[in-house]
């Protein structure tokens, strides 16, 4: 029978072209699943076939675990310290194994080993294709539709597979059996069966390859695409930055009479593509990013990662793009949040802040109107500007003398001491409830006290707006936070 096994695998290897080991891997696991049906609990077993003399021996083991964790799988696992009495060298994550009878060959059945093996070789051959494939060092992926499996797409290149799931389709794309199709490749997940990888035709990387591929300057080293933004089948914004100073990055992207940004157009079904000229200033940027409209002005603020862009009337609608669109993308493309306001708009906002600022140095620094606003027109905005920023600056405004400077430095300071003392406090009356709720970030507590929100019926009373001013959190995350406080009121009914 030993014998018999041996031709059996050189036979087996030698047709299906796989290693002898992944042959023999297959009859160890056939052996081990026959072994494992002799137990009533879920044991792990190991089967060691000999590759010269077909002979095997069969094991139960079992894994040694920290005796801190407990058995989790009482069949499989033993503690520590009970496998210590058996072997003192042993270790955390190693195994204990006991000899028991084998299952001889025959007991396992001709068809069960059969197909226990000829899946191994099918796998084998599987990832053997599929190392072959990816060692190319291909990004994207060019096949045909296949078929539909549960919504996504199967595409066909040769012998290896790749799904095209719907979420990564273009909408308004009708693929069909037979279509050629191209696609990034975005990961591969072995746990799939059939089609291994995952493409995409939606992720800004698919434009970025399809410019790579259509512009060699790109691959030269000369240009460099910063950045992407797409609305897929729609619209798409690209950052480019040139090397050389004699390549016109936008000009160059475009080619000659558009043959190389209607090429990728064109395989993304019509979608239309703004190349951008990428700066390091984050303002040149998001005004290049807004394009087609006219920015009149921006006002950036660092410490919220925004930008106020002001735009005339003629330009308020373009600037926003249909269905806010356009600021969209131009925001994914810059990462700067972006807030597209007219003339009007803006005057207000400013004039709101310009009141806030005066009311907080006023009242804050026991100061007059009068040097309220002197440190307002000076672009001072905040208390921690007045303590910290360098004296020699503060030296520089003729309005104030060197002493009055050192004493507004020093109310700042303390005033800011003050604040940051009832902030504690404050915290301090956050309930115990309310600061064990699953998914409240502890660095949230200042600004819920600050807000008066104190228990968890506080937070679970207010509405998804009022969570979002007091956070700065998205609305989908406000709304989850939320409902989880409002958990215990449900809590045992039906």
């Amino acid at each position: 029978m030993n014998r018999e096994m041996l031709m059996l695998v050189d036979a087996i290897s030698r047709e299906k072209n796989v290693e002898r080991d992944v042959v023999f891997g297959a009859v160890e696991s056939a052996l081990a699943q026959a072994t494992k049906k002799l137990y009533a609990g879920e044991v792990d077993i190991r089967v060691a076939v000999d590759r010269d003399s077909g002979d095997y021996e069969t094991f139960r083991r079992w894994h040694v675990v920290p005796d801190e964790a407990g058995l989790q799988l009482p069949d499989q696992e033993i503690l520590l310290f009970e496998a210590k009495e058996e072997m003192p060298d042993i270790e955390v994550d190693e195994y204990i194994e006991e000899s028991v009878d084998s299952v001889p060959i025959g007991r396992i059945g001709a068809m069960a080993a059969k197909q226990v093996i000829l899946q191994k070789i099918r796998d084998a051959e599987r990832e053997m294709l599929l190392n072959d494939f990816m060692s190319r060092g291909d990004k994207i992926f060019v096949g045909t539709v296949k078929r539909l499996d549960k919504g996504d797409i199967i595409v066909e290149a040769g012998r290896v597979e790749g799904r095209l799931r719907r979420s990564e389709m273009i909408a308004k794309e009708n693929l069909r059996n037979g279509d050629r199709v191209r696609a990034m490749i975005m990961e591969v997940d072995l746990t799939l069966r059939g089609a291994p990888i995952i493409l995409s035709r939606s992720a800004p990387e698919f434009m970025i390859e399809l410019f790579r591929q259509e512009v060699p300057e790109i691959e030269q080293g000369l240009l460099e695409i910063k950045s992407c933004a797409r609305d897929p089948g729609s619209r798409a914004k690209i950052a480019v930055l040139s090397h050389d100073k004699r390549v016109d990055p936008i000009g160059t992207c475009v080619g000659v009479r558009g043959t190389r940004v209607n090429a990728v157009t064109n395989e993304l079904a019509g979608e239309r593509v703004d190349i951008v000229l990428w700066s390091e200033d984050p303002a040149q940027f998001v005004i290049g990013a807004l394009a087609p409209a006219n920015v009149s002005s921006i006002v950036v603020d660092e410490e919220k990662h925004a930008m106020d862009v002001v735009v005339d009337e003629e330009n308020l609608a373009i600037a926003i793009g249909r269905g806010g669109q356009n600021v969209r993308l131009a925001s994914d493309l810059t990462g700067w949040k972006i807030n597209i306001m007219d003339a009007n708009e803006s005057a207000q906002k400013q004039a709101s802040e310009t009141d806030a600022s005066r009311k907080l140095f006023m009242e804050k620094l026991d100061v007059d109107e009068e040097i309220a606003d002197i440190l307002i027109s000076e672009g001072f905005n905040s208390l921690e500007e007045v303590a910290y920023v360098p004296i020699s600056e503060m030296l520089e405004i003729e309005a104030f003398d060197e002493d009055t400077i050192n004493e507004l430095r020093t109310r700042a300071k303390d005033a800011l001491l003050t604040m940051e003392i009832a902030k504690e406090e404050g915290v301090e009356t956050v309930s115990q409830n309310l600061r064990d709720l699953e998914g409240l970030d502890p660095e949230l507590i200042p600004k819920l006290a600050e807000a008066g929100v104190h228990t968890r019926d506080d937070l679970a009373d207010l509405a998804v707006d009022e969570l979002t001013e007091i956070t700065g959190h998205s609305a989908d995350d406000a709304k989850a936070l939320i409902l989880k406080a409002r958990e215990h009121w449900f809590a045992g009914q039906e």
